[in-house]
């Protein structure tokens, strides 16, 4: 079964005290195009921020791309209730699609895996 192609409100991390929640205490994971920490949420379902910085895509268009990358994504995969900020390195940019999807696929499932874990005792 295919997951909803919408991205809506309830997915999304949208205040800056949601995000300072999961900045705060992290579960991380890194590789040279992604920066992913993630934190056990509040609500029950998994949730999504975007920290993509000028500094790292100089362009508008660069900056969207890696977000719709990181949306589209996550919202394909079977997460745990935990609160995700994704954030982009130097070398994303110039890196094909497939290498970004495969990397933060890499990323999540990592995380749900020390989710399942920690639940697990």
């Amino acid at each position: 079964m295919r997951p909803s192609a919408t991205f809506s409100r309830r997915k999304r991390l949208t205040l800056s005290r949601e995000f300072g929640r999961v900045f705060a205490h992290p579960v991380r994971s890194s590789d040279a195009y992604f920066t992913v920490l993630a934190r056990a949420g509040t609500c029950d379902n998994p949730r999504l921020g975007l920290a993509i910085s000028k500094r790292v895509a100089k362009t508008a268009c660069g900056r969207n791309r890696l977000r719709r990358l990181s949306r589209e994504t996550f919202r394909c995969l079977e997460l745990p209730a935990w609160d995700f900020v994704v954030m982009a390195k130097a070398g994303a940019p110039r890196v094909e699609n497939r290498v970004l999807q495969r990397s933060l696929k890499a990323h999540f499932r990592r995380i749900a895996r020390r989710a399942e874990a920690g639940r697990n005792g």
